[in-house]
């Protein structure tokens, strides 16, 4: 059986992910917070991942790390502290991770890595300084570690546009809110956890055996499209 360890996979995209693996691979939950389901292929390790030690795992197929932030102000408002929290939380954190399971993901035969980052990378977007900067240093390392640990270890990003999260509750959190959100996107429609779920469950397998380095907009034409 596969094993594979997600990073926050208590809630949202992490616990859609989480929730998908379940059924036929090991999954080992690191986060703060246990997921509010049992499973007998579930193994929770409660950590802060920028506080804690990490707990040791003999081996891995996967690793996907899922913790992230939205932290929407103008930059007069933004301070210090909050483009380092932010950095920390996207890119420290994953690297922290990726440092920490590296042995174990090379025991594996085709081992590999999601990390998340954001359309707002691409897309210049007012209020996202912060964010953008943080998930611009994980795209950074993803080219960079594809690079390095080719061969034997694929990495790869998604990046989501809006995705109907706890995190982003207060970007959608009535029905006009929504309906807007739907509107500015050339699809018409914004993402739900279950659909990035998807999709990093293709990232880790043997499909996407020759894909490394890469960074997927999951956008619903938003950056893509102009119409």
């Amino acid at each position: 059986m596969e094993k594979i360890a997600v990073i926050g996979g208590s809630r949202g995209i992490g616990s859609a992910i989480l929730l998908q693996q379940l059924e036929n691979k090991q999954v080992y939950n690191i986060s703060r917070t246990a997921p509010e389901i049992y499973h007998p292929n579930l193994i929770h390790y409660p950590a802060d991942i920028l506080n804690d030690n990490l707990p040791e795992i003999e081996s891995l197929d996967a690793l996907i790390y899922c913790p992230g932030s939205i932290n929407l102000k103008p930059i007069s408002s933004l301070s210090i502290d909050d483009f380092r929290n932010d950095f920390e939380i996207n890119v420290i954190g994953a690297v922290k991770a990726i440092q920490h399971y590296l042995p174990a993901l090379k025991k594996a035969a085709h081992p590999c890595i999601v990390l998340f980052s954001t359309v707002a990378v691409k897309l210049g977007m007012p209020y996202h300084a912060s964010i953008a900067a943080a998930k611009g240093g994980v795209e950074g390392l993803v080219k960079s570690l594809g690079a390095e640990l080719a061969p034997a270890i694929r990495i790869n990003a998604i990046a989501p546009t809006i995705t109907e999260t706890s995190l982003s509750a207060s970007i959608l959190r009535n029905e006009r809110m929504k309906e807007n959100m739907i509107e500015r996107h050339p699809l018409k429609n914004y993402l739900k956890p279950r659909e990035v779920a998807h999709m990093a469950d293709y990232l880790i397998s043997e499909a996407a055996g020759s894909i490394s380095g890469q960074i997927f907009q999951m956008d619903y034409g938003l950056v893509s499209i102009k119409i």
